[in-house]
């Protein structure tokens, strides 16, 4: 035999038969995870190219409280998303990013997130899964690029396993966390308020006389002077349905000349000032309150709609018709008060589920 010839069968074989210094670990299916239908509620929503899964969630949950994901390996996403506080960012008006910078956008709270269309206050992203990673890469919040966020990720001993268990195999890529990440923020629910459960027995779990005062102003119509019919803060029309959102993009007054809000997506002069109408569940536990934080207390946000309204070309037509404001009394805005401190969820609030893994 020739004598290359030998020479290159020999290291032909010597290579096909080396071993995998890593070889792939095989993982099964991962488990398939339905969300329990709620009374009032709608029906769940899930991506149909990310089903919710108990591995996928998991992973999510360690990436929502992973440090690793920031620049300088200290800040997550729960560090401006508590938990206790309606995962907004323990009473700061704006969140400061790894470097100090101070954002412009009051920090949002989570839950319910399935059944809302388009995030961030002006909109700007159509998906979940393609806002969880911008905070990221964003240089004033966390700082850090998705390829060295991946490569950090990589070098643990515990998340290429867990990306595992999540999707079949040990592969870190932006898109699966992003997946994950998506997976778990789906899952985070506040069904559970002294409200829903009036909803469901209201004889067993009644409103007191304030509670029900409030909710029935809430729930009215705006009652103009001499009119002769009962008071009504018009509250509804933005934050009606169970969810106490209708998921639109409103200009509420707080501004004669407004910030641009929702045109920055629709680039329309019409969309200038509308800001996303934030569901009023746990609005007790969630402030400072509008996009910009600007006020401390319920008190003060009533306040604005009842006597300190701004004109501005795209102001909601029905804040529009109320003129010079809502024309409640102290007694009045109380009792919305009251009422809003129902729809308070302890239940989310104290969830095992939301919290860190770690």
């Amino acid at each position: 035999m020739n004598r290359l010839l030998f020479l290159s069968i020999l290291l032909t074989g010597s290579i096909a038969c080396k071993p995998d210094l890593k070889p792939s670990k095989e993982y099964p299916a991962p488990t398939p995870v339905s969300l329990a239908q709620k009374p009032f509620f709608p029906p769940s929503i899930v991506p149909a190219d990310n089903p919710l899964t108990k591995e996928g969630i998991a992973l999510g949950r360690h990436l929502f409280y992973e440090s690793k994901l920031s620049g300088n390996n200290v800040q997550s996403c729960a560090s401006c998303h508590n938990q206790e506080l309606a995962f907004t960012d323990n009473g700061n008006r704006f969140s400061s990013g790894i470097t100090g910078a101070v954002g412009t956008r009051n920090s949002m709270p989570l839950f319910n997130l399935m059944w809302t269309n388009r995030f961030f206050w002006d909109g700007r992203t159509a998906t979940l899964r393609g806002q969880v990673l911008l905070p990221i890469e964003d240089p004033i919040e966390m700082h850090e690029s998705l390829s060295n966020a991946v490569y950090k990720l990589q070098q643990t001993a515990l998340y290429p396993e867990l990306f595992g268990k999540a999707f079949g195999d040990e592969s870190v890529t932006a898109d699966r966390m992003a997946k994950a990440l998506e997976q778990f923020i789906l899952t985070i629910q506040s069904t559970d308020s002294k409200f829903d459960k009036f909803r469901i027995n209201p004889v067993l779990d009644p409103l007191n006389p304030a509670e029900t005062r409030g909710f029935n102003i809430f729930m009215r119509e705006f009652s103009p002077p001499n009119s002769g019919r009962p008071v009504g803060a018009d509250c509804f029309h933005c934050h009606g349905t169970h969810l106490f959102t209708t998921n639109t993009f409103t200009n509420n007054g707080l501004d004669e000349n407004p910030a641009i809000g929702f045109s920055i997506v629709t680039n329309e002069a019409t969309d200038i000032g509308k800001f996303k109408t934030p569901s009023l569940r746990n609005v007790a536990v969630s402030g400072p309150f509008m996009h910009d934080g600007r006020f401390a207390t319920l008190e003060e946000v009533l306040d604005h709609y009842n006597e300190h309204l701004k004109q501005s070309p795209t102001l909601d037509p029905n804040l529009k018709s109320q003129g010079v404001g809502l024309g409640l009394t102290t007694q009045d805005k109380s009792d919305i008060i009251a009422f809003l401190n129902t729809l308070t969820d302890s239940v989310y609030l104290n969830n095992p589920a939301y919290k860190s893994p770690f």
